[in-house]
């Protein structure tokens, strides 16, 4: 899963939704890939009757199509989100800390270690982000994509194009962590 270099996002339509799904697809195939699934206890899916879900931790299980777990993404914190991103033997890969004040959107990432090495920064819309070291090479990009008239006007689920740079080899960890960062997008910023 962790293989691909663009990959599409898109958020599952529900009527009344306690809990986010995202089905992961190959975007130059369709091919589906895997989920995201959020993984809350009865009491947050209660309190997200009463709170906004941006201020309630949550945990998103990323399976392959296989169902085997590939990676998890917690968030935790109120004001400035910590996300954590484990692969499926509990093993941090990294963590974004969303900027304080942001236009847009803006993300720290650090390594298991804590030291930053790259940032995620949303354009003024929130509509696109940039993935890039420290020295401002590009490693890839996060893009919303128009869903028609009829799932814009009528629903908060969204579609992500999660895009590595071509030129770069980078390693499955650093995959991990653009998708991660795709989906820290949505669930960090973007949900109501």
């Amino acid at each position: 899963m962790l293989d691909r270099k663009v990959y599409l996002v898109k958020e599952r339509v529900a009527v009344l939704k306690l809990t986010d799904t995202y089905d992961i697809h190959d975007a130059a195939t369709g091919e589906t890939l895997g989920t995201a699934a959020e993984n809350v206890s009865g009491l947050i899916k209660v309190m997200r009757l009463l709170v906004s879900k941006r201020l309630l931790p949550t945990t998103v299980d990323v399976k392959g199509k296989d169902g085997r777990l590939v990676m998890s993404i917690t968030r935790t914190g109120l004001l400035r989100s910590t996300v954590t991103v484990q692969n499926a033997r509990g093993q941090g890969l990294g963590s974004f800390k969303s900027k304080l004040l942001s236009i847009g959107g803006h993300f720290f990432v650090h390594d298991t270690a804590g030291r930053q090495v790259a940032e995620v920064k949303g354009d003024w819309k929130g509509w696109n982000f940039r993935f890039t070291t420290l020295d401002g090479t590009a490693l890839g990009q996060v893009t919303r994509k128009w869903g028609g008239i009829g799932r814009e006007l009528f629903t908060s689920a969204d579609n992500y194009v999660i895009a590595l740079d071509e030129k770069a080899e980078l390693p499955p960890e650093t995959s991990a962590l653009l998708i991660a960062a795709g989906l820290a997008i949505d669930i960090v910023y973007k949900e109501q």
